[in-house]
């Protein structure tokens, strides 16, 4: 009789397992801001793309001195915002900076695949768990000790890789279809303007 495997997928709290830790911003912003090119990528909700889960780029940057006051993220780190866009999750592929509309998620002890923790981290079943743990609260955001209490289920390191480029590559021909859909929509919308003059 061949031997039939089962392997049970282990359930803990994320902050038992990484670190999480809020943004922060220097005050007031402005007074920060700087078109330096030795600047600090600042990262702001807007930074993040439509599609896809890679902080590249930033539209602006801040002076070294608003660093003591805000949060440093290095490529590799994982990062979750707290509001507007809540719940979603981000892989920072540059140096930077976040402010506080932002969670940081480090693992440091290397438990997670980022792939998979980026794709674990956006499901409907962790917006579930932040929903029901911020229900009753007057401010609809996510803070560190929420996202901590948050349950995640982990399979092992060969498993968590295998989903995380499944997931990644069907999110990288999601993206491709759609910039081929807007191309023909705009086509489409130029052939429409032009047709009838």
């Amino acid at each position: 009789m061949d031997k039939i495997w089962i392997y049970v997928w282990k359930q803990r709290k994320l902050g038992d397992m990484v670190i999480i830790e809020r943004g922060g911003s220097p005050r007031p912003i402005d007074k920060f801001i700087t078109e330096d090119k030795n600047g600090l990528n600042w990262v702001k909700i807007g930074d993040a793309p439509e599609q896809g889960n890679y902080i590249t780029r930033t539209k602006e940057k801040i002076k070294t001195e608003g660093l003591s006051k805000t949060r440093e993220v290095h490529p590799g780190d994982l990062i979750l915002s707290n509001s507007m866009s809540f719940g979603r999750p981000y892989i920072m592929a540059i140096d930077g900076c976040i402010h506080d509309g932002w969670l940081l998620i480090r693992d440091h002890e290397k438990k997670f695949d980022l792939k998979y923790l980026c794709c674990m981290l956006g499901t409907d079943m962790m917006l579930f768990q932040y929903k029901q743990m911020a229900a009753g609260s007057t401010v609809n955001n996510l803070n560190k000790e929420l996202v901590g209490n948050t349950v995640v289920k982990y399979p092992s390191p060969a498993e968590q890789s295998k989903i995380g480029v499944y997931f990644s590559t069907l999110d990288g021909i999601i993206t491709l279809h759609k910039k081929k859909c807007d191309e023909l929509r705009n086509i489409k919308k130029f052939m429409l303007q032009n047709m009838f003059i």
